[in-house]
C-alpha cells in the first residue's frame, strides 16, 4: 500500500466534505455536488489501493509457493541422484 496515495485520498475526502458542507451552508447545489464527487474520488482511490494491496499479497503468495515447489523438486532430484550413486 502506498501511504502517499492513502494520504492523498484522505485529503481529497476531507476537501470534499468541506466543500459539500460549504455548499450545504450556502445553498449552492453545485458546491455540494463537487464535494460529493471529491468524496467518491477518494473512495475510488482507496479501493484502487486495496486492489493493489491484494494483488501484491497474491503475487507474494505465488512466489512463496513457487520457491517451495522448486525446493521440493531440488530435494527429490538430489535424493534420486544419491540413490543412483
Amino acid at each position: 500500500m502506498s501511504l502517499q496515495e492513502r494520504a492523498k485520498a484522505a485529503a481529497k475526502n476531507i476537501e470534499g466534505k468541506i466543500e459539500e458542507a460549504v455548499g450545504d451552508l450556502t445553498g449552492d447545489s453545485s458546491k455540494q455536488a463537487e464535494g460529493q464527487a471529491k468524496q467518491v474520488e477518494a473512495n475510488i482511490r482507496n479501493a484502487a489501493e486495496d486492489v493493489n494491496d491484494k494483488a501484491k499479497d497474491v503475487a507474494d503468495a505465488v512466489e512463496d509457493k513457487a520457491r517451495h515447489a522448486a525446493d521440493v523438486v531440488k530435494d527429490k532430484a538430489r535424493d534420486v541422484k544419491n540413490a543412483i550413486d
